[in-house]
C-alpha cells in the first residue's frame, strides 16, 4: 500500500472513567500516554493446540 494510500488511526484510551482520543490530550497527557506500560496477560499454558 502506497502512503497516500493511507488512512490515520484514531486511538482512544479511557482516562478518568470515560474514553477520549488520544489526538486530543494536552501536550502532557500526550507524553504521559506515550510512557504507558500496557498490561499484558500470560498465556499460562492454556494455548489451544489443533
Amino acid at each position: 500500500m502506497q502512503d497516500h494510500e493511507r488512512q490515520r488511526c484514531e486511538v482512544w484510551t479511557r482516562v478518568m472513567g470515560y474514553h477520549r482520543p488520544v489526538s486530543e490530550f494536552n501536550a502532557g497527557k500526550q507524553g504521559e500516554h506515550a510512557e504507558r506500560c500496557h498490561f499484558i496477560e500470560p498465556d499460562g499454558g492454556r494455548t489451544a493446540h489443533a
